[in-house]
């Protein structure tokens, strides 16, 4: 590596190890979400699989809090880091496939900057596993190109159980290499040797505790995600949401970059087919799919993770290989002197309207039901009125409110919710005496009474409200009852859809 190289690539980690710090900042003030409180519940009690996800996610969690404890911080803590061996294999994978540390330092960089980085790494989702393992498996990839040497067919074994053990959409990538395998002549060699199986052999292997514990749940997992699939309704308003939330996802100015770099190399304007090709289709095989899916169901901004590493190359090719129109090539130096700045103050504004609320005025917005902004408080509320009527258990109505109470509330709080319990399948039970006690159920006041309760409890008494608020904004007003003398069994144990 020559001097200028590795000034590079420093200067390349010094601003990624920024952007990390930025957001380790941001995660110890940002209140957690509810999808998180639920994934840290999960990270309690480690299984080989959960109703919603396979359980790299937990994993996460639970390292992170065993070094920070359980907060926020804590929480988030490995989920953020995990941005480094990400951004490593990204760099590497760039500069092997089109030889320049230019690139490889962009894509790097790019990658960071999005929102669906910056944020996916920052709120703990299964994203953020995905979006490291999709990286390595892209570097593995790479080498595979690069050497010719079939051992690491093994690597790109394991970095793809690593993205299968963190979300299922990582299915996607093994059709997603065949292609890209069939649509180079001189790889096709690998369909043949036994590297490219034992690879595959090695992904099954790290994905086995997902599939013998679907087995043993009636495969509730695998019906309820791959479910998505079987979709009747041609609806294709949806589609109209895609561009503009992959806009916002990748940030404006990455996301020009990405869609220009996507039009150079599938007009083979630069790199050698099979950069192009891998590219390619680790981009446009998830992409066609959710794209179909868009046309019946919504598709949520985030499911679009996977495709980010190679977006981000693509990006960084436009950005510095080809050569544009004089008009054109003013737009991409525009995009590439103020993505980076853009995208730190995107994240920033983010983050500042999710704790504050002080950007809309104090107006709802698409966080404010998610962060859990002001949760502290409403719990310390919810725990007097339990202290003052004596509950031994707090339940709630919904998966949410459940996993931010047990998040909140005092350690060792009984909480549970009634219902969907396949969600909470890998947990042991609220103790039947405490059940068998005064119960305080929460759940939103705008739902109005509950009359199904006075079927099941011989006493249902209102006995206060809470509030959840952001600033002067109420979000959300909880009503609380208590459920004394139950009639029967406390917690409905009914199956789910998927496993009936």
């Amino acid at each position: 590596m020559s001097s200028n190289e590795a000034r590079v690539a420093l200067n390349t980690g010094l601003a990624i190890l920024g952007l990390v710090a930025l957001r380790l900042i941001a995660a110890a003030f940002t209140p957690i979400t509810f999808d998180e409180a639920y994934y840290w519940m999960w990270s309690k009690h480690l299984a080989g699989g959960y109703y919603d996800h396979p359980p790299m996610v937990a994993v996460v969690i639970r390292l992170g809090t065993l070094i920070a404890g359980d907060t926020e911080f804590g929480v988030r803590l490995v989920s953020i880091l995990l941005a480094l061996p990400m951004s490593w294999a990204i760099y590497q994978a760039a500069a092997i496939l089109f030889g320049s540390r230019r690139v490889a330092a962009s894509s790097a960089i790019l990658l960071n900057i999005t929102l669906m980085a910056a944020v996916g790494t920052m709120i703990v989702t299964p994203d953020a596993p995905l979006l490291v393992a999709s990286s390595l498996l892209l570097f593995a990839l790479a080498k595979v190109l690069q050497t010719g040497r079939g051992v690491w067919w093994l690597a790109v074994g394991a970095a793809a159980g690593c993205a299968l053990l963190s979300k299922y959409t990582a299915l996607f990538f093994g059709p997603a290499i065949l292609i890209w395998l069939v649509a180079v002549p001189k790889l096709r060699h690998w369909l043949i040797s036994p590297w490219l199986y034992l690879g595959g052999l090695v992904a099954l292997v790290l994905f086995a505790p997902v599939i013998l514990w679907n087995a043993g749940h009636h495969w509730v997992s695998f019906i309820k995600q791959m479910g998505r699939a079987r979709i009747e309704d041609f609806r294709p308003v949806y589609i109209a949401e895609l561009i503009p939330t992959q806009i916002a996802f990748a940030t404006p100015l990455v996301w020009i970059l990405g869609a220009m770099g996507l039009y150079a190399l599938f007009r083979r304007r630069a790199g050698a087919l099979p950069a192009r090709a891998l590219v390619n289709t680790m981009f446009w095989i998830i992409v066609a799919y959710f794209v179909w899916h868009s046309l019946h169901a919504r598709v949520e901004a985030n499911w679009f993770a996977p495709v980010y590493p190679a977006f981000a190359i693509a990006a960084a090719v436009a950005a510095h290989l080809v050569e544009w129109e004089p008009r054109w090539q003013r737009l991409v130096d525009f995009c590439r002197r103020w993505a980076a700045p853009g995208g730190v103050l995107m994240f920033v504004l983010l983050v500042v309207q999710a704790d504050t609320g002080v950007l809309s005025g104090y107006r709802r917005d698409a966080t404010v039901r998610s962060v859990g902004v002001g949760w502290r408080e409403t719990a310390d509320g919810i725990e007097a009125v339990r202290a003052r009527v004596g509950a031994t258990c707090v339940l709630a109505s919904d998966y949410g409110t459940t996993a931010w109470l047990a998040f909140h509330l005092p350690k060792g709080t009984c909480v549970a919710q009634p219902s969907q319990r396949i969600r909470w399948i890998n947990m042991p039970e609220p103790d039947a005496a405490q059940l068998a006690g005064k119960s305080l159920y929460v759940y939103e006041a705008w739902l109005g009474d509950a009359p199904y309760l006075k079927d099941r409890f011989a006493r249902v008494e209102r006995v206060g409200e809470v509030q959840r608020k952001r600033g002067p904004l109420v979000i959300e007003t909880y009503a609380l009852d208590v459920l004394e003398g139950p009639k029967g069994e406390v917690l409905d144990r009914t199956p789910p859809p998927e496993a009936r």
